[in-house]
């Protein structure tokens, strides 16, 4: 295979560690590579763009597998070009050796422009999407609860929903609290 980049890094990323390898040109068809694993801690990760850095590594790969990617992308992100590789596409590159570790597996794609990078929004819209998401888990929750209050009212042949249009709006709570027993 041809090696379109002169200096590359592969990252297989996992919960705790990163297990980094880069790899550069270094004659004519002669590839220089070193593997070091990293703890997936700021201060780690920092050492990581530094330890990339210091072979002038500009494009860098990992596998996207569930959510470890994100802080590494994040702390990675402005040193180098990234490449989010998707892994079943990462697992369908011609040649895998079942022996060769994933990093230096994913290096090799990587200088040899093999990599499609999946999308990756903005960090603007990757710190607003997380709350995006819990918000719209609790209005789903919230709406659930309100249904199945419905459905106990109605088993109790309770018809709020026939003279409320919200049974959670302010007069349907008046009514709810009415027919609710009085504790002493």
């Amino acid at each position: 295979m041809a090696a379109i980049y002169q200096s590359v890094g592969g990252l297989d990323v996992h919960q705790e560690t990163v297990v980094a390898c880069r790899r550069r040109l270094i004659d004519e068809g002669q590839a220089e590579l070193e593997i070091q694993t990293f703890q997936t801690t700021s201060a780690a990760l920092r050492e990581l763009v530094q330890w990339l850095a210091a072979w002038g590594c500009t494009h860098v790969a990992m596998e996207s597998r569930g959510v470890y990617w994100v802080p590494v992308w994040n702390v990675l992100e402005g040193h180098c070009k990234l490449v989010l590789a998707n892994a079943q596409h990462l697992k369908k590159v011609p040649g895998r050796k079942d022996e060769a570790p994933d990093a230096e597996w994913i290096a090799q794609c990587m200088q040899c422009g093999l990599l499609r990078s999946s999308f990756v929004p903005r960090a603007e819209v990757r710190q607003w999407r997380p709350l995006q998401r819990q918000r719209m888990k609790l209005v789903d929750t919230r709406t659930s609860v309100i249904n199945r209050l419905h459905s106990v009212l109605q088993q109790g042949n309770i018809k709020l929903a026939s003279v409320a249009s919200q049974i959670m709006g302010v007069s349907g709570r008046a009514m709810i609290s009415a027919l609710a027993p009085r504790r002493a």
